[in-house]
């Protein structure tokens, strides 16, 4: 059997947090669905994670050694977004062949035990040069800048011979060949135009009446788009989300909420986020200059161009009316509230915006299990786990 094994040892994991802390880079959603995700549909194979030797390591994680067992392995880095040309071109590779790309060195590796040499150890016979141009997920803010180009392209690997449910004659739609509806669906009275891109909504998702959409874009299972949204492309609702007011070119992960009037711009907001009515966020400087952000990794800011919003981590909040500075990154386990602009960056586990007082770790703990709670969830030990090694080591 061929298995999928994603590497995040030369993707630069600490350059992509906030969002890299709670979960691998290969389960980050670009699109429709995640990098994992993606991987599995185009390879019709199951996947799992490199042990690294870190607390994300789980159940799912294989140690590559002399141990690892008779089957053939694709090992991928987890920060490339696939493509049907690196599909194709990854399908012919022979066992001990790796996938290279200028600039960026071998992104995909087909290796038996046989190849394997010692722990993370891998003999290669030789390359292949894919000569085409890659999307590689290098820093948080690419998400959304990537979002168009992924809807597309998940939203044809998603729907390919498959017949979309029917859509109600009370909705006002522009190419309808481009809007697909999964089992469970519900969409009344809403302005639907995919002539700007395909429109996506999952399974047991709904749009409230009044919706107007601009495609691409794409609601995920099990969420609700509130009456009178207004919504332009690039946008994903991520599964069981909450999305209401006026969203544009961002990301919400899944599990959160962003259900009340004001502005989300060229954003990505982690899970189990909830952002207080009103709240706003500003993605253009007054000058039209440089929208910078801060990178974990590299420690320094780095330039993200002209249209940057909110990078919001896991589990972080915001009071009503939050009023979100250009470029501002927001850490793991926030509770947000403050007067006027907030600062650009606000570290993990703060109380308010300043990053001075610290979120108390079991009230934080206590808190995250009421939100997940009203969406019929709990927090788990291995959440508990993760979060309390965030905690102290940042």
């Amino acid at each position: 059997m061929h298995k999928i094994i994603f590497t995040e040892e030369y993707c630069n994991p600490k350059n992509l947090h906030p969002f890299t802390l709670i979960r691998h880079i290969q389960d980050i959603r670009v699109g429709i669905l995640t990098i994992r995700e993606k991987w599995e549909k185009f390879l019709k194979l199951p996947s799992f994670d490199k042990w690294e030797g870190y607390y994300l390591d789980d159940e799912n994680s294989i140690k590559i050694d002399k141990n690892i067992g008779s089957d053939t392995y694709l090992m991928i880095h987890a920060n490339v977004l696939p493509s049907k040309s690196i599909i194709s071109k990854i399908k012919k590779l022979q066992h001990g062949e790796f996938l290279s790309v200028a600039n960026e060195g071998g992104i995909a590796y087909k290796f038996s035990s046989k190849e394997v040499m010692g722990l993370h150890k891998i003999k290669i016979a030789r390359s292949v040069e894919f000569k085409e141009s890659v999307k590689i997920l290098q820093y948080p803010w690419q998400i959304f800048q990537l979002n168009d180009w992924a809807i597309r392209e998940d939203f044809e690997l998603i729907t390919a011979k498959r017949k979309s449910k029917p859509l109600s004659k009370t909705n006002k739609v522009i190419n309808a060949s481009q809007v697909f509806l999964e089992a469970g669906a519900k969409v009344e009275h809403c302005i639907l135009n995919a002539a700007t891109g395909p429109i996506y909504i999952g399974k047991n998702a709904e749009l409230m009446e009044g919706c107007m959409i601009r495609g691409p874009f794409a609601l995920c299972e099990g969420s609700l788009v509130k009456m009178g949204s207004k919504i332009y492309g690039a946008t994903t609702i991520g599964p069981y989300c909450l999305a209401g007011g006026e969203i544009k070119n961002s990301v919400l992960l899944g599990y959160s909420n962003k259900a009340h009037d004001g502005y989300l711009g060229d954003s990505v907001i982690g899970e189990w986020c909830n952002l207080g009515a009103g709240t706003s966020n500003s993605n253009l400087k007054n000058n039209c200059g440089d929208v910078k952000y801060w990178v974990d990794g590299d420690k320094r800011e780095i330039s993200a161009g002209n249209k940057g919003g909110l990078l919001m981590g896991d589990y972080s909040k915001a009071s009503i009316n939050t009023s979100f500075n250009t470029g501002t990154v927001v850490g793991v386990s926030c509770n947000v509230f403050a007067q006027g602009l907030t600062p650009k960056y606000i570290p993990h586990f703060s109380w308010g915006s300043d990053g001075i007082t610290k979120y108390k770790l079991s009230n934080a703990l206590d808190d995250i299990n009421k939100w997940k709670q009203l969406k019929g969830f709990a927090i788990t030990e291995r959440e508990k786990k993760i979060l309390t090694d965030i905690c102290k080591k940042f």
